[in-house]
């Protein structure tokens, strides 16, 4: 099922009855491993009809179940048409978060209902926030050498760090700066994989453009770029051995953010990409690797500086 959304829900059941819940999306499709995903609380870009039918799907499942404790949902949801990826009787390494969120012990609760304490009545709707929370996940891909740094189903964060901001723009920037993100200060690196990943990009492309970004790309995304009037300066792939190259631009330092979106799985191009990929971990250059989180970071960049970034106790929100 390809474009798809991931959504997941953590929540608490006693004796089948659903307590407490949360319920997260994912920036990224349904592909990349839930540990690995950026999480947003509340969701930003879901149908109210989804929502409805997750929690009548979570209430349906606990209750078969008979579920007392903590438990983990995520679900693919496609045109309001909802499924269940699995279902995971334990806390989620997404508690802490929607608890912090939220401001509501989610451990506790579970704790009280495994030992048959009285519960507290809790009835908290996923949109009575006036604040976002994000959840970035942190890489090691700098220790791991040889490891292709891109997102898959298989785990490969090493943490996450969860920032709050008054919108989703703001959290996230917040978050992926905590994990090691950095603003792009001017020259970026452009290579978008298939079509429909360049005509997505166009806008934004275009904006950073104008706002007096310096604009690389490999040779698919610079002709595409080009022809629709971006100017786009075009670096051969490492393995063509012609300059001016990805990979040297790389190194001395030319680049200072690195968007590599794979296209297919032939040899050729995995190979270049993945070199692309390898070179940005090891000389330390910001690298996205997702389209849809790609979207999400530079339309932030493009609406906050640094500056606009407010810093707040949790307490405050």
């Amino acid at each position: 099922i390809e474009d798809a959304k991931e959504l997941e829900i953590d929540a608490v059941a006693s004796q089948g009855e659903l307590v407490v819940w949360a319920l997260s999306e994912h920036v990224e499709n349904a592909g990349v491993h839930s540990g690995d995903a950026t999480l947003v609380l509340p969701p930003q870009k879901m149908y109210l009809e989804t929502a409805r039918k997750i929690k009548k799907i979570t209430r349906d499942i606990a209750k078969a179940l008979a579920i007392t404790g903590p438990f983990n949902i995520q679900f693919l949801a496609k045109d309001n048409d909802v499924q269940v990826i699995e279902c995971n009787l334990r806390a989620s390494r997404s508690f802490p978060f929607v608890s912090k969120i939220f401001k509501v012990n989610f451990i506790e609760i579970a704790t009280k209902a495994i030992v048959d304490e009285e519960l507290p009545k809790l009835d908290k709707s996923s949109f009575e926030l006036d604040y976002v929370g994000v959840k970035a996940p942190q890489f090691s891909f700098k220790r791991l050498e040889g490891a292709d740094p891109s997102l898959s189903v298989e785990m490969g964060s090493t943490g996450e760090v969860a920032c709050l901001g008054d919108d989703f723009h703001e959290a996230l920037l917040k978050a992926m700066l905590s994990v090691g993100f950095r603003y792009p200060q001017k020259n970026i690196l452009l290579s978008t994989g298939p079509l429909k990943n360049k005509v997505r990009f166009l806008e934004i492309t275009r904006d950073l453009h104008e706002k007096g970004f310096r604009l690389f790309a490999t040779k698919g995304t610079a002709d595409f770029m080009n022809k629709h009037d971006i100017v786009c300066e075009m670096l051969h792939w490492p393995l063509d051995d012609r300059e001016p190259n990805v990979s040297s631009s790389i190194e001395n330092g030319t680049i200072d953010f690195v968007l590599n979106i794979p296209k297919n799985y032939k040899k050729e191009e995995v190979t270049n990409d993945y070199l692309i990929r390898r070179k940005a971990v090891d000389f330390g250059v910001p690298l996205l690797t997702n389209m849809e989180l790609a979207k999400a970071f530079f339309d932030a960049v493009l609406k906050l500086s640094n500056e606009d970034l407010k810093i707040k106790a949790w307490d405050e929100y």
